[in-house]
């Protein structure tokens, strides 16, 4: 079966309808079919509720994470396995914590991440890139 890491602009492309949000939602919905695994890091539940606080408000953030906790989503947590795993993708590329967590655990689950972000480029794991929010034009 495959697996998938949807990381924090993955499910604000979903929650936004950016371009991609079709790609995310197949994802899904094969998840809820049984045909895919679907997986999250714990600090995308963090992420995801304070930029939506954060752009809209209080409320609009705890709404949106209480969204992500009802998808066909695992949630994964800190364990050791994965704090050497972000350890080391910190270490020795350069990507922010967050981001270190969310490649751990794409890595030891052996998931497809599905970033919006080019900054994972520099690993060796399984991606599915979505497209980039169009800039707006002045």
């Amino acid at each position: 079966m495959k697996c998938f890491l949807l990381d924090t602009s993955t499910l604000l492309t979903l929650r936004d309808d950016e371009p991609g949000a079709d790609r995310v939602s197949q994802v899904l919905e094969m998840a809820m079919q049984g045909q895919a695994k679907c997986y999250g890091c714990f600090i995308t539940l963090m992420e995801i509720f304070y930029r939506v606080w954060r752009d809209e408000n209080e409320a609009a953030g705890q709404l949106a994470y209480q969204q992500c906790l009802a998808l066909p989503i695992e949630w994964l947590h800190n364990i050791e396995t994965l704090l050497v795993k972000a350890a080391q993708f910190t270490a020795l590329f350069p990507l922010s914590i967050a981001d270190a967590w969310v490649a751990a655990c794409a890595s030891e689950h052996s998931a497809v991440l599905m970033p919006k972000d080019p900054q994972f480029n520099v690993l060796a794991i399984s991606q599915e890139p979505l497209p980039l929010k169009r800039k707006k034009i002045k």
